[in-house]
């Protein structure tokens, strides 16, 4: 078969002063055109040999470029015939054209939905809040979170998940910028309040997110909150108005699932695959929408990574139904397998996506601090709500991470966490294939901070979990995850915080629990907690 010829990147330019790295610009610039469809669905690319010829750079910065490339399903590679422009992406989507705003259902406002609505709406205030009527779709058991505040006060045991790696957190450091930050205290910093957060730390972030995640933000757009779960509330409450529908991804994040509920919205579950959430299975459900709750990056809990086809159909409905994307990027910096993918958030030219992050998880649970990134129109919106519910996070702790930030020490704690978790992975993974087989089907991920494991067929996850937390095991039933039913049950395994002691007689503990599932199960509760 005749190859076709391949495309000229003569006009491509790299800046060999610049701070970005080569081969971070040559994926910028081929995504780029990809994007904005100056490289065609099926169009061949040069040779990295060529290709490095040509921008006379090394070859391995045309390898990585294009790996990352395919990694993100934007090329795809054919043995002996070179790599191409994925022709999954729709032509239309490559440059989206202007669409007339529906008329659609009352839900589809242009503006905040949630306490700057419309007059005439009102929140529930009496008693519990009000739960739509969503025949199927299980109440959320608010019992539960007794279990879990007990569980969150004792010190992690294997497998939890969404703790990271507490024994290698540079904590005399931290301690040093702490006291540094003690003795030099303003009147300046403590006088006054912040409702969007330090602006100091805005701006290292609104930095760090533009080189590391490709958003395109400023400071004033960085609104930070006291850890993921407020800046989810604070969507809500600017967002959602009572009844409002919001597409969730089943399974998906299950604390997202009760805070909505709590709202008054109602939850549109849509299933996941291996290209992320299905759009077009969410239009079907439930076209007019409010909002859609994704995780794009790392989809919570299996870890799929949402295809550049579905980001930019999902662009695409948001901006024609005038509807919201809650972008959850959680663990993103915790990719093993190329860089970072970059976030949906980088992709909105419409101003839809509002980006949710967390360093929890990056420094240590008790340290609460979140953020949220929001598009120039809702800045006031957010800012305000957030004054008035009182989120923004002890201005100490801000200025302390600044610095932590500003020195170059968390880009250096992330990288070395990065290396450390997939070494864990890798033993968790290692230790299972010996003592799981037939019990828990257990394989690597690319990214994260936890595990699925796939239970043989017929086997309760919430039954095994129970066994495992007599065994002194804490591992989270997938079915937790989900507003419907799923097929296959598993248990979600958490392993940055255990070294590999830990890791190796947590398997062991496992094994035994999960051969015994034909005794009663303890009255032991399950330890279905996260770090949030």
């Amino acid at each position: 078969m005749k190859l076709s010829a391949p495309v000229s990147l003569v006009g491509l330019e790299l800046h060999r002063d610049s701070t970005t790295a080569l081969h971070r610009q040559l994926y910028d610039g081929v995504r780029q055109a990809i994007l904005a469809g100056q490289l065609v669905a099926g169009a061949r690319l040069p040779s990295t040999r060529s290709l490095a010829d040509t921008l006379e750079v090394s070859r391995n910065t045309v390898l990585l470029a294009y790996e990352q490339l395919l990694i993100e399903g934007y090329v795809r590679g054919k043995v002996g015939a070179g790599t191409y422009v994925a022709s999954c992406l729709p032509d239309g989507l490559l440059r989206p054209p202007p669409m007339p705003m529906p008329s659609g259902p009352p839900g589809a406002l242009s503006r905040p939905g949630g306490i700057f609505r419309r007059s005439g709406q009102r929140r529930p205030t009496n008693g519990s809040p009000r739960r739509p009527s969503q025949p199927g779709v299980p109440a959320p058991d608010v019992s539960r979170w007794r279990v879990w505040g007990r569980l969150l006060a004792r010190s992690p045991r294997p497998f939890r998940i969404g703790v990271p790696a507490l024994d290698a957190f540079p904590w005399k450091l931290w301690g040093r910028l702490l006291a540094r930050q003690w003795r030099s205290l303003s009147p300046a910093l403590v006088g006054g309040k912040h409702p969007s957060g330090y602006r100091p730390l805005r701006e290292l972030i609104a930095a760090y997110l533009r080189d590391a995640r490709g958003l395109a933000c400023t400071p004033d757009q960085v609104i930070l909150v006291g850890g993921s779960q407020q800046g989810l509330d604070l969507a809500a409450r600017v967002l959602l108005g009572p009844r409002a529908a919001v597409w969730v991804e089943n399974p998906g994040y299950p604390w997202a699932h009760d805070l909505f509920h709590a709202a008054g919205a109602r939850l549109i579950p849509v299933p996941v695959d291996a290209e992320g959430l299905d759009v077009a299975a969410a239009v079907t459900r439930y076209r007019h929408a409010r909002m859609a709750l994704v995780t794009p990056s790392h989809q919570f809990p299996l870890g799929a990574t949402m295809s550049v086809a579905r980001r930019l159909l999902l662009l695409q409905w948001a901006s024609h139904d005038n509807a919201w994307i809650l972008e959850d990027d959680y663990n993103s910096e915790y990719r093993y397998r190329g860089q970072p993918l970059p976030a949906l958030q980088g992709l909105d030219r419409n101003g839809r996506v509002i980006y949710l992050g967390t360093l929890s998880k990056v420094l240590f649970p008790g340290w609460r601090l979140g953020y949220l990134v929001v598009p120039p129109d809702l800045i006031d919106a957010f800012s305000t709500a957030s004054f008035l519910a009182g989120y923004y996070p002890p201005i100490l702790n801000q200025a302390v991470l600044a610095d932590f930030i500003a020195e170059g020490h968390f880009g250096r704690h992330v990288r070395r966490m990065r290396s450390l978790y997939e070494e864990r992975q890798g033993r968790l993974v290692e230790a299972a294939k010996r003592r799981l087989t037939g019990l828990l089907a257990v394989d690597t991920a690319e990214a994260g901070m936890h595990l699925v494991g796939w239970l043989p067929a017929g086997t309760s996850d919430v039954e095994a979990a129970r066994h495992c937390a007599y065994q002194g095991i804490d591992v989270l039933p997938l079915s937790v995850c989900c507003v419907e039913k799923i097929r296959k049950h598993g248990l979600l395994l958490g392993y940055a915080a255990f070294d590999e002691r830990s890791i190796v007689d947590g398997v062991q503990q496992m094994a035994a629990a999960l051969q015994r599932r034909d005794r009663k199960p303890s009255r032991q509760p399950i330890a279905a907690s996260v770090e949030m």
